[in-house]
Order: C-alpha cells, then structure tokens, then sequence
C-alpha cells in the first residue's frame, strides 16, 4: 500500500487600513481553469513546499514567485493553518503592507491546453491581484481559507 504524503502550502496575506477599514490582498488563480470563475477563485498567495523546508521561507518564496516581487519586511501574525476541501494544509502569516496590484509580474505555469492537444501553453500563476474587504474576499476566495480573516480580524481587532 502506497500511502501518499499530505500536500502543503505556505503564504502571506498582506492586510491595510483605509478609508473603506481593513483590506487584504488576494490573487486571482491563472489558467483557462478559472479564467471564467470569479467566487472561489481567489486566493490568499501560496504554493506548495516540501517537508524539509520551514513554512515561513516557503510562504515567502511562493509569494515572490506568484507575485513576482519581493515579500513585505515586517512583523508578521502567524494565521496558523487549515486544511482545503481537497486535503491540502495550507499554512499563512499576516503582515500589514501596501502593494499596488499593478507592479505585480506574476510566474507562470506550463499545462497541455486544450486537454489531449499535446499542445504545452504557459499561463500566469495569478492573473490579477486585488484588495478587498474581509466580506468582498470571503465570498470570492477559496473556500476554508475564511478562517484565515476570522484570525487577522481577532489580531487585528
């Protein structure tokens, strides 16, 4: 019997203050799979990490290779961790930064599209970025990952 590993992911959810209150920033996920899927479509910026990396450099390392920028210095509030519909741990931290959506450079993927083409298309791991309030970003991000705002909100309060 073959047992296969837990799959997990590391991120950062960056979170501002402003006029319209607090505001964090997710990611659209890129593809043909999701390029018509808005709500549970975005996501807090994360990717996988083997188990010999520590969580914190992985979720740093993933969001300069989503984002194509360098993560926020700063003091950061461990959000702990969840676990996806589809088993994957994902394990985030907060930290209070202010990115314009437009100098993100987004890596990208490569995936046979359409299925069975034998045709290899390289697309964006994000395809946009966009800050929202808490409600506007529980509705659109994936589901489970909600709790990561219950969190931010009770540190930040």
């Amino acid at each position: 019997m073959t047992v296969r590993a837990t799959k997990r992911s590391a991120g950062l959810l960056l979170f501002r203050h402003t006029d319209r209150g607090l505001e964090v920033l997710l990611g659209h996920m890129g593809g043909p799979l999701w390029a018509t899927k808005d709500e549970g479509a975005w996501s807090v910026p994360k990717g996988e990490y083997e188990a010999d990396e520590p969580a914190w450099e992985a979720a740093r390392r993933e969001f300069e290779e989503e984002l194509g920028i360098a993560p926020p210095d700063g003091p950061a509030l461990p959000l702990g961790e969840i676990a996806q519909r589809n088993g994957k741990i994902v394990t985030a931290w907060a930290v209070e930064a202010d990115l314009d959506p437009a100098a993100i450079s987004p890596g990208t993927f490569t995936m046979e599209w359409p299925p069975h083409s034998g045709r290899v298309q390289e697309f964006p791991e994000l395809d946009r970025v966009a800050w929202f309030t808490p409600e506007e970003a529980r509705r659109l991000m994936v589901s489970g990952q909600g709790t990561f705002l219950d969190r931010l909100a009770e540190h930040s309060g």
